[in-house]
């Protein structure tokens, strides 16, 4: 066989030819042309790899019709089937067969259709000869597709069937004329030269048996299984004629049918069907038209019905667009996707009550399920109608169940336990939503128990709750529309004799402490550290003085404290609210007659105080109980909370910069010594919010707990009020020594001050210089711990218990601490104590050599919270400005230093505002070094002055001072 020669003229032939075993197919073919432009017998199969070398006789068509059909090759076929190199004779005599055949034949003709579609066009088909030769003769094609027309006629002895052919309107004669099937599906017939193509998608094999038959023959005995098999089928599909039996076609306006299918303790689903007329269809299936076969006598009747698939479609995306899903890729059935703790038996109902007003917009039917249980399908509402008493919440709820009023307590049990299933009055099932548990949960709890549903004053929370949710109808009176708005609350006047002014939320917090007061609830101010809730208070407490004094009546209040900061709290009220009278009940020495208590204003205490003289705390009646820093009676199992639980006082207030410090449990103790049952029994609180918060992250929970304790809890950070605050505070804290601290400090002051004071007398002073200055620091140290000079000392420092209680305070709040001391020993007893606690800390001191990397690290490092500096190391050259809290654990004679070791973390790149706090010994040589240095401030500021040079400047009156 000659090779094709591309550089002279040839062609490309798609040529139909029948393959042994695989059938029809069409095969590309380069044909050289003679000089007379005909083909000639040179001609080659060109495939994919092989059609470059022609590639300027080709299109971009061709090449695409190439591709198509180097698939439909045999030995692609083949290499297919059999990865190992075969020759195709050894091939089809052992692996072909019927089956083999079935499984190829339908992915050829695939292709074949691909490619007669794109040939169809503008492209030309040839027959092949016997020898091969690709051109024996054009093939037209059909410019339009032919229809099948299946005639039946039936008498008493038997069916005849067989199709017709038009073409252009024209009948075909095609029986007897050696017609070929080339294609099973899509059909293409090949007769008289001419390929013809079908509409309605008809299969090759129904005109096969006809290419050499006139028609089939069905006999009387098998007519009714043929009918029902064979015929209704076919006339879901094609033209069909009919005589001997009738052929009736109905269109319907059709409706969708939701039926709920309950699975009990298992996830219930919804089918979705259409019913046209008396007809239901499930969806899923494509058809166009559905036939329905009856027999009546000896009548056949056939019905078709024909169906709008695009619409049955449309209502299926109603449902997937209102949440639903599709459980299977067969079934059409629809579930909603499972939510963590919903019952999967009850979701489905549930959401058809909470879609009906939608489903029936979109001419929705439900139907109920097969089973005993007959469940109502309609949606629910709840009307509240909430009256005001005196000290309660009268609530009045009607639930709606479809048309069916229920009295809302009947509901309690259900609500209580979480069971979802309610009987009507007519024995119908009404499903209760998942989220009115969550929803009416507390409402219940917290209820007062009896026939009605009453509600404290002070579960307002849960009112405004039901104010802002849709489903609840609330009226409320003029005067508790006003409780529902804390944020506009009334203005009350300062008192006359406070001394100072109050940043403007600290004027707000003293507003809302009357606001609480006039509703009788108890408040929690839980502002950050360092925001001023000592003065609100006190502010608060004088107001309540010149009221009483207006009133000529006299009231005394109970505020309890860690010991630590009574001092604070004494010096705080002496510079800001002098006329109260204050009365410390404290030390081993008080004086246990509580009668006394009326002559004061206040009265202050400790927990300690509290828990052992709580006999005779608990007969006094206080205006204000105050606690502070509350978070000391966390634990409901421990002696503070049962003591001041029992106390008794007109109103309550606690105080804490953390009110939660390690669970949402620490609320409940503190919440309910404030407003008792509030929050419910601690069992009802623990299961119902802290579980639910911390076990299960449920946001819905802590939204609801937040709306219960929001009216009692003011709580204002660093950063919501950072326009007020100036860019540094200064607070000094007042720290009592603890008892044994206290006694060795004695001992050794007086051992110094009689040594130096007599030698001022016998004037043998000078040379004691150095004895003083060592006499001094030493007892600059025991002011700070004992454990500094005598490493033997086991016991306590009341400063030392100061800053840890402080620090641990600024810590929960996230914040970064500078913590300054002079001596490197101090800073080593806070070291071992971060050690011990696994708090990570950063260190510097005059021996420490990286100290770039060290800074670098606190300042980028966000575990890094706390950093302990020696004054010496740290007073120049950092920078810390990620730092807002500075610690400085003894004053220095010196204060320009002081300000140095502030202005590491007060200086440019500081965004954040500062505070300062000074820990100061009480009653120690610390206190009376803070008198010099307010007194020295001019002699500081005009010289540079050095420790020794400052100590120089002391008078003899001036170290008399120190040591009295």
């Amino acid at each position: 066989m000659l090779r094709v020669d591309s550089s002279k003229p040839c062609k490309i032939v798609y040529s139909l030819c029948k393959h042994e075993f695989f059938g029809y197919l069409i095969e590309p073919h380069i044909v050289q042309l003679n000089p007379q432009g005909d083909f000639s017998l040179t001609y080659q199969r060109i495939f994919s790899h092989t059609a470059t070398e022609f590639a300027r006789h080709l299109t971009e068509k061709d090449l695409k019709l190439i591709k198509i059909l180097d698939e439909t090759e045999q030995d692609f076929i083949i290499k297919k089937f059999h990865k190992k190199p075969i020759r195709p004779v050894e091939f089809f005599s052992k692996f072909f067969n019927e089956k083999f055949y079935e499984s190829v034949r339908p992915k050829i003709e695939k292709k074949l259709s691909e490619v007669l579609e794109l040939i169809k066009v503008d492209g030309a088909l040839y027959l092949m000869d016997s020898d091969g030769w690709p051109a024996e003769r054009k093939i037209e094609i059909a410019a339009e597709p032919a229809t099948v027309l299946f005639h039946f006629r039936r008498n008493a002895m038997e069916t005849r069937y067989f199709p017709t052919i038009k073409y252009q309107g024209m009948r075909i004669d095609f029986m007897f004329k050696e017609a070929q099937v080339v294609s099973n599906q899509p059909a293409w017939l090949l007769l008289n030269d001419m390929l013809y193509f079908f509409e309605q998608d008809i299969e090759g094999k129904k005109l096969m048996p006809f290419l050499n038959k006139r028609y089939i023959t069905i006999p009387k005995a098998t007519e009714g299984a043929y009918f029902e098999k064979f015929v209704a089928p076919l006339i879901e599909k094609y033209h069909v004629y009919a005589e001997g039996f009738e052929i009736k076609t109905e269109k319907h306006d059709p409706s969708p049918v939701i039926k709920v299918i309950y699975v009990d303790s298992g996830v219930s689903q919804l089918q979705l069907y259409f019913k046209y007329d008396t007809h239901a269809f499930a969806m899923g299936t494509e058809k166009k038209i559905t036939v329905h076969l009856e027999k009546e006598e000896d009548n056949y009747i056939f019905t078709r019905i024909k169906r709008d698939t695009a619409w049955e479609k449309q209502k299926f995306n109603v449902l997937t667009s209102l949440g639903l899903k599709k459980v299977s890729p067969i079934f059409h059935n629809l579930e909603i996707p499972p939510v963590r703790d919903e019952d999967q038996s009850y979701a489905i109902i549930n959401w058809v009550n909470e879609h009906i007003e939608q489903l029936k917009e979109n001419g929705f039917e439900i139907e109920q399920h097969q089973g005993t249980k007959k469940f109502l399908f309609a949606s629910n509402k709840i009307d509240f109608e909430i009256k005001e008493d005196n000290d309660w919440f009268d609530i009045n709820a009607i639930v709606y169940f479809g048309s069916h009023p229920i009295p809302f307590i009947a509901l309690k049990q259900h609500i209580l336990h979480k069971r979802r299933e309610f009987t009507l009055p007519d024995g119908s099932i009404a499903i209760i939503p998942e989220k009115w548990f969550t929803q009416y949960g507390s409402l219940f709890s917290l209820s007062d128990g009896g026939k009605a549903l009453k509600l404290k004053k002070h579960h307002i929370g849960l009112i405004n709750e039901l104010a802002e949710d849709g489903i609840a109808n609330v009226t409320l009176s003029r005067k508790l529309e006003r409780l529902n708005d804390f944020e506009n609350i009334a203005d009350t006047q300062m008192p006359v004799h406070f001394k100072g002014d109050l940043r403007s939320y600290q004027k707000a917090g003293y507003n809302w402490f009357s606001f609480l007061r006039e509703y009788n609830f108890g408040g929690c101010l839980a502002d950050d550290m360092g925001l001023g809730k000592t003065i609100q208070t006190l502010a608060m407490l004088q107001k309540i003085k010149e009221e009483d004094e207006q009133n000529a009546t006299k009231s005394t209040s109970l505020i309890v404290m860690p010991t630590s900061l009574i001092y604070n709290w004494l010096n705080e009220a002496r510079k800001f609210t002098p006329k109260l009278k204050i009365h410390a009940h404290t030390g081993s020495s008080r004086n246990k007659d509580i009668s006394q208590f009326a002559k004061y204003d206040i009265i202050i205490t400790t927990y300690g105080i509290t828990r052992v003289d709580i006999d005779l705390l608990k007969d006094y009646y206080f205006n204000y109980i105050i606690l502070d820093e509350s978070q000391n009676i966390k634990n409901p199992s421990s002696k503070s909370f049962k003591a001041v639980r029992v106390l008794k006082s007109r109103h309550k207030l606690v105080l804490s910069g953390t009110p939660v410090e390690n669970s949402v449990s620490d609320l409940w103790t503190q919440l309910t010594f404030l407003n008792p049952g509030l929050l419910g029994t601690q069992a009802f609180f623990n299961e119902e919010y802290v579980q639910a918060i911390e076990k299960r992250k449920d946001e819905e929970k802590a939204r609801k707990l937040q709306a219960i304790i929001k009216p009692f809890v003011l709580r204002r950070t660093k950063e919501q009020v950072a326009s007020e605050l100036p860019a540094k505070t200064e607070q000094v804290f007042y720290c009592d020594m603890s008892e044994d601290q206290a006694a060795y400090y004695e001992k050794t002051k007086s051992a110094y001050r009689n040594d130096l004071l007599s030698s001022m007398d016998d004037g043998t002073y000078a040379k004691k210089q150095v004895q003083l200055l060592q006499g001094l620091t030493a007892l600059r140290q025991l002011a700070n711990h004992p454990v500094m000079i005598d490493e033997h000392y086991t016991s306590d420092s009341g400063k030392f218990e100061n800053v840890i209680h402080t620090l641990d305070n600024v810590l929960k709040g996230g914040h970064k601490v500078l913590i300054f001391s002079q001596f490197v020993k101090h800073l080593n007893i806070f070291k071992q104590y971060f050690e011990q606690e696994s708090i990570p800390f950063s260190y510097l001191d005059g021996a420490t050599k990286n100290r770039g990397e060290i800074v670098a690290e606190f300042q980028e490092n966000t575990e890094l919270k706390v950093f302990l500096i020696s004054i010496k190391a740290g007073g120049v050259g950092l920078n810390l400005t990620q730092a807002d809290y500075v610690f400085i654990l003894d004053p220095w004679w010196n204060p320009a230093v002081e300000q140095q070791a502030i202005d590491r973390t007060h200086r440019i790149g500081q965004e954040k505002k500062v505070f300062i706090y000074k820990f100061i010994a009480k009653d120690t040589v610390e206190e009376k070094i803070l008198a010099l240095q307010n007194r020295k401030k001019r002699l500081a500021s005009s010289l540079i002055t050095t420790e020794e040079s400052f100590f120089k400047s002391l008078s003899k009156e001036d170290i008399r001072e120190i040591l009295n």
